[in-house]
């Protein structure tokens, strides 16, 4: 009886990680579809909605780009575990198949789904980076599968974006992770943008305990969450494999990425909420960018067990996926944080913005075997806490 009952318990276990990782696949590309499926099919521009507060005349326009850069950004890791004989490598490869058309339209000089890289606004600049971002997660199945042609069109749009220059701000990071790809598939970059968002958050606008300001001042956001951290660690990646300057900078970024990640899972409720606070809210669960970033990678502190994260975004993703109105009657998001709420986007937020909830995916990257999928169910932080656990104290980096 004793080994029925263990049976039972050990097969229970395997179910409910399986589950796990069933229901990331499923919200992934049940948001990542619509984008792919039409931007493959050059038919991007002609059906996605554009839902936004903004009167800019070219918003409009820059939001194609937003929720491609997007997408791949979150779903390339997934992607560059490549096709095999599962149910899931054989999804693998559709949207393996699928991103790769979608590349040949986006930057195809005739296509009717041609986006915009060029310095007419400066948001195109934000989305070449995410685009740079996701290419670099996937060398092999993205960059390995597009054609010379779509790859000289690519590089070309990547260059078209040096027209615009950069805030003082995260905005430095998407000039520098642009280089950091020119770098990694061309040989060549332009030093300044390459280096100046680094040395910026290495010397200058670091506060302490895994926080960077968000340009001189810090803003109390998810932003060193949505592009500070992981564009930071993912450029002086590549400073490393190249042996470049600033690149013995990675091991402390690293620490610091963690420690912010573990700060991260601190915020998610054991409802499976977290704090409405800051701007570009409307990003939903792309807010937990950089603790995906960090289990994907590796990162976590040592006292963290990758399954309690596991188990704490799937809390999130679930909670959040299924509020009613998050997605329209063509399965495209709307703008909102729980929902359909427009108002809680800025000016700049779009359709296109908000697919940067992606972002919380890369931990599909990792095989089903990586303790992250493996590891048994767990409860996260702030659930073992107010159920009376004792969990230790928390301290500052």
């Amino acid at each position: 009886m004793k080994r029925i009952c263990l049976l039972f318990v050990l097969l229970s276990g395997l179910c409910a990680r399986a589950q796990d990782r069933a229901v990331w696949v499923e919200e992934m590309t049940r948001i990542a579809g619509p984008v792919l499926e039409n931007l493959a099919q050059g038919t991007l521009k002609e059906n996605m909605p554009f839902e936004s507060l903004s009167k800019d005349p070219l918003r409009k326009e820059v939001s194609f780009l937003e929720a491609f850069g997007r997408t791949v950004c979150g779903i390339a890791p997934w992607l560059e575990l490549g096709p095999d004989e599962t149910p899931e490598g054989q999804l693998r490869a559709k949207y393996i198949d699928l991103t790769v058309k979608a590349f040949r339209y986006a930057v195809g000089p005739d296509s009717p789904d041609r986006l915009m890289f060029d310095g007419r606004h400066s948001q195109p600049l934000v989305d070449a980076a995410f685009l740079a971002e996701g290419v670099l997660r996937a060398p092999t199945q993205i960059w390995g599968r597009l054609d010379e042609k779509t790859r000289r069109n690519l590089i070309d749009a990547w260059k078209t974006s040096r027209e615009i220059r950069p805030f003082e701000s995260n905005w430095l990071l998407f000039a520098s992770i642009i280089e950091a790809a020119l770098l990694e598939f061309t040989g060549e970059f332009r030093a300044d943008r390459l280096y100046d968002g680094v040395t910026r958050f290495r010397y200058r606008w670091y506060k302490g305990d895994g926080w960077y300001g968000d340009g001189e001042h810090f803003h109390l956001d998810y932003y060193n969450s949505l592009v500070i951290h992981p564009m930071l660690t993912e450029v002086l990646g590549v400073l490393e494999k190249h042996n470049l300057p600033q690149a013995d900078f990675l091991p402390e970024q690293q620490r610091r990425h963690g420690r912010f990640a573990a700060q991260l899972e601190r915020m998610i409720s054991p409802e499976g909420s977290y704090p409405v606070i800051g701007r570009s809210i409307a990003y939903r669960f792309g807010a937990f960018h950089a603790l995906s970033d960090a289990a994907f990678l590796h990162l976590l502190p040592a006292d963290i067990d990758p399954a309690q994260v596991r188990c704490a975004l799937t809390s999130v993703i679930r909670r959040q996926a299924s509020a009613p109105k998050t997605f329209d009657e063509n399965g495209w998001l709307t703008v909102g944080f729980a929902g359909s709420q427009p108002r809680m986007g800025e000016e700049y937020i779009n359709t296109g913005s908000v697919y940067l909830c992606m972002a919380v995916f890369l931990p599909l990257g990792l095989p089903e075997s990586d303790p992250f999928w493996s590891r048994p169910a767990a409860d996260w932080t702030s659930r073992k806490a107010w159920m009376g656990v004792d969990v230790g104290a928390d301290h500052a980096l």
